[in-house]
């Protein structure tokens, strides 16, 4: 099969692991910048281009598209659908996913437990919002953050208020989330791949800090889920009609919380943590789906 990777930089671990995948199992890979295509909508003749030439058709097309460039990215990957490329997680659950406000609201309609959350842009009473969430302390996110950037522990309530003010005047978008003390720094990292969870990884913030990215200095391990957590996983990705997925899950007194689902999620430390080679798994998955004839889920 020709296949494409959409990313800004083929370096990265994840590209550099797909493409050794891919290419072991005999197939054409390139790794195209989606900033650097541009296309003609022509319902007789759609075409892209890149770096002045148009590209000829892709059996399959892998988006590794940074928050950064969700619009545009998204956009580039409706355009290889419409010319007949199965994308390994499409373009309308990519936009689902990346807006963390509309993908906790599906998921809240489908009855997944998430922790307590309130939205605001310029709340007129920063107290009510405070009390909506269970109180002190409490995390306060930008909406538009990633990798644990934007994202505030307030221990008190007189430092919640100070940061949803400080955010209010940034003019954001911001989530207030109760902080579920009993999780101590740790959350879940699920790895789905064709509705299947593949791999597993506990992630253990770093002394003094609260957010278990790894990016943040984070350390990760092999753990055991529960049937439970499993499920949780799996539904969270399907409400959101994602063929990969990492779901952060924290393990509450009440049971496991989706905190978020990423459509792009890393591969470096759950490969490295695991030894799996979820690069190949996800080349398989691209292998059974990616045949003549197939129809996109979500309608494009």
């Amino acid at each position: 099969m020709k296949i494409a990777i959409l990313s800004r930089d083929g370096s990265l671990y994840s590209c550099k692991r797909l493409r050794e995948a891919a290419e072991q199992r005999g197939h054409c890979i390139d790794v195209i910048d989606p900033q650097s295509c541009y296309m003609n909508i022509n319902p007789a003749a759609p075409s892209i281009h890149y770096r002045g030439r148009q590209l000829e058709r892709y059996d399959a097309v892998i988006p590794r598209i940074g928050s950064a460039i969700t619009f545009y990215g998204t956009a580039v990957l409706r355009q290889f659908e419409l010319l007949g490329s199965f994308p390994l997680n499409e373009s309308v659950a990519i936009t689902r996913a990346r807006d963390k406000l509309r993908s906790l609201q599906l998921l809240a309609r489908q009855g997944i437990d998430l922790p307590i959350t309130g939205f605001a842009h310029s709340p007129d009473d920063t107290g009510d919002l405070i009390e909506l969430v269970g109180g002190a302390p409490l995390v306060v996110k930008l909406v538009e953050g990633t990798q644990g950037i934007g994202v505030v522990l307030a221990e008190t309530r007189q430092a919640a208020e100070s940061v949803i003010d400080a955010f209010r005047g940034l003019n954001a978008h911001i989530l207030v989330q109760e902080y579920i003390r009993e999780a101590n720094g740790c959350d879940i990292r699920c790895l789905v791949v064709g509705g299947r969870v593949v791999a597993a990884i506990e992630r253990q913030a770093k002394p003094g800090e609260f957010r278990s990215n790894l990016h943040r200095g984070g350390t990760a391990r092999k753990v055991h889920i529960t049937s439970k957590e499993r499920a949780t996983a799996i539904k969270a990705v399907e409400t959101l009609g994602l063929d990969v997925a990492g779901v952060d899950i924290l393990r509450a007194d009440r049971g496991p919380l989706v905190m978020e689902v990423n459509a792009s999620p890393g591969l470096e430390g759950v490969e490295t943590t695991t030894g799996l080679d979820i690069a190949g798994m996800m080349i398989e998955y691209i292998e059974q789906r990616a045949r003549p004839g197939f129809r996109l889920k979500s309608g494009g």
